[in-house]
């Protein structure tokens, strides 16, 4: 018989195990979560040796990715209507720095109580509910006259926008194809961006260039989330159906102990970035009509995309490198692009501020989908929904806390201060990423940290 004994650990040996462990941890942390075992896993409602499967599979991501392209179009949808609303019913920066917070407090709680849901009614329903909320809410915001009704209806697309920033960017990574590696946390963290972009330069487009200025844009992205409604429907689900949904909705935050240690640096990308979109949206408005002097609607949409389209775009960027070094060149960028939209305020730019904006934009992909893609390192099918929340939870407290600090300073400070203000946070946040981003720990470091 041959002689199975276990050969001893010289230390030669032990040399080229953790020479060979560093470099597929290397290589892992450059392709990002492997998500290539997902339907294998005990969790998942779907079968993947039934006949036609995988062609299902890529039409629930697509849609999935569809839906919430719609969704935060219909959030997008109502930036460019800012200045009209200013303009014809009288509406106040501080009023619509209101609108922008409720709408952010709206989603923050949605995320707390209701973040987990779909792990237990499933992805389908909830993202149905998600978007059928949105639709209530763009259809109240066909008709407003009064900083109430503007407020009651981002309400309830705030409300939507938890569940959907939930329970679609969980179903889009459930749904992924294993190759590219990167495509799961890209798509799930950017679509958001593309989003937004989409609904804001349609919404501006279509409020210059089109009849019915006030209502246009709402009647389109109603037709676009009917279309993300029926798609949903014929969608296979990918989370079968448990108890303790009840139990879900206690408030509560959760993240894998494997990447725990990355939360300080993430917040700090998500927090910086996250409020400079939210000022975007508060503030803009009136920055381009009184300090970059115009009044264009279109104007103003594109000047919202330009922040949030490059994202998408340059997203995909970061997985050249591990999430540590991606989060400090996007921050890094990002630091460069809040200075030169200071410097356009100052100095009345319009070109430098859109150039700055671009550029701040496709940084702030870079960040946030390096800093998602190690959140989700080593994810399971259970655990993504509670990510997502923990994830959007700091991010809407990023878009939350200062607009409604700087909305409450408006009264006592100029614009171009608040902005200052701004890039005062996005400096902090970048040197605290430079000086403390870290990798994930794979399983190999976690049972050699307990040995």
């Amino acid at each position: 018989m041959a002689d199975r004994r276990r050969k001893p650990c010289t230390p030669t040996r032990i040399k080229s195990v953790r020479a060979s462990g560093s470099a597929s941890r290397h290589a892992r942390l450059h392709r990002g979560p492997d998500l290539s075992s997902l339907s294998a896993t005990s969790d998942t409602a779907l079968a993947v040796d039934e006949p036609g499967q995988p062609r299902r599979i890529r039409f629930a991501f697509v849609s999935a990715v569809i839906a919430l392209v719609a969704a935060f179009a219909a959030v997008g949808s109502t930036v460019p209507l800012f200045n009209v609303y200013r303009a014809e019913d009288g509406f106040t920066n501080a009023g619509i720095s209101v609108a922008v917070v409720v709408y952010s407090a709206a989603t923050l709680t949605t995320l707390l109580v209701l973040g987990r849901l779909s792990n237990h009614l499933g992805r389908r329903p909830v993202s149905i509910a998600s978007l059928t909320l949105l639709l209530s809410g763009c259809v109240l915001l066909l008709n407003v006259h009064e900083i109430g009704t503007l407020v009651a209806g981002r309400l309830l697309l705030g409300v939507g926008a938890g569940l959907a920033s939930s329970s679609l960017t969980s179903y889009i990574v459930d749904a992924a194809p294993a190759r590219p590696a990167w495509l799961a946390s890209v798509a799930s963290s950017q679509t958001v961006m593309f989003g937004l972009a989409v609904g804001a330069v349609s919404s501006g487009a279509l409020i210059q260039l089109a009849p019915w200025p006030r209502q246009l844009a709402y009647l389109v992205v109603i037709g676009l989330l009917l279309t993300a409604v029926v798609l949903i429907a014929f969608s296979p689900e990918t989370v079968a159906r448990r108890r303790g949904a009840r139990r879900s909705m206690r408030p509560s935050i959760h993240v894998p102990v494997r990447v725990r240690h990355l939360i300080p640096v993430a917040a700090a990308v998500l927090l910086a970035t996250w409020s400079i979109g939210a000022f975007y949206q508060a503030f803009v408005p009136a920055l381009v009509e009184n300090q970059l002097h115009t009044a264009s609607p279109l104007i103003l949409g594109l000047v919202f995309a330009a922040y949030m389209g490059p994202s998408a775009i340059a997203a995909p960027f970061g997985s050249r490198f591990t999430p540590a070094t991606a989060q400090r060149v996007g921050m890094g960028a990002f630091l460069v692009g809040a200075a030169g939209i200071i410097t356009a305020v100052a100095t009345g730019t319009l070109l430098l501020f859109v150039v700055s904006t671009i550029v701040a934009g496709a940084a702030q992909g870079i960040a946030i989908s390096a800093a998602t893609r190690g959140l989700l390192y080593g994810s399971t099918v259970t655990d993504r929904a509670a990510t997502f929340s923990v994830i959007y939870l700091i991010s809407y407290s990023g878009a939350t806390i200062p607009a409604f600090i700087a909305g409450q300073l408006t009264n006592v400070f100029s614009l171009p201060q608040i902005v200052l203000g701004y890039g005062v946070f996005a400096l902090l946040a970048t040197i605290y990423t430079l000086f403390g981003a870290r990798n994930p720990h794979t399983v190999t470091e976690t049972v050699s940290q307990s040995d």
